[in-house]
């Protein structure tokens, strides 16, 4: 069951977020397994992440990475709010047409086939 995860410190400024994402790339987690969504908003001195997780599992897990991070930044994140999805709806994909140049040179390759 997908959960929505929305935490707000007390204070987390777009400093201390921006070093935690980077700390996070550096210890291989910046894409974690089981986040599908990730966002961070508010004022830059306050600001507050929602993620939507696949599982309380793979939250867990990268919690275990996360948390350390977090402390040696000095932001406490406080208990987050967990609640399951009922839907979410998402924008659909849209097919990209292929730039004039590799269409041209497509159409010369089938040409000399």
């Amino acid at each position: 069951m997908a959960l929505g995860v929305y935490f707000a410190p007390a204070s987390m400024s777009a400093t201390q977020y921006d070093k935690c994402i980077k700390a996070l790339r550096k210890a291989g987690a910046a894409h974690p397994t089981g986040r599908t969504y990730h966002s961070a908003f508010g004022p830059p001195d306050k600001l507050q992440v929602f993620d939507v997780w696949t599982s309380q599992a793979a939250f867990d897990k990268f919690g275990k990475t996360l948390l350390p991070i977090l402390a040696e930044l000095g932001v406490d994140p406080g208990k987050p709010a967990v609640m399951p999805i009922h839907n979410v709806i998402t924008r659909p994909a849209v097919a990209r047409k292929a730039p004039a140049k590799q269409a041209a040179r497509g159409k010369a390759a089938r040409r000399k086939k």
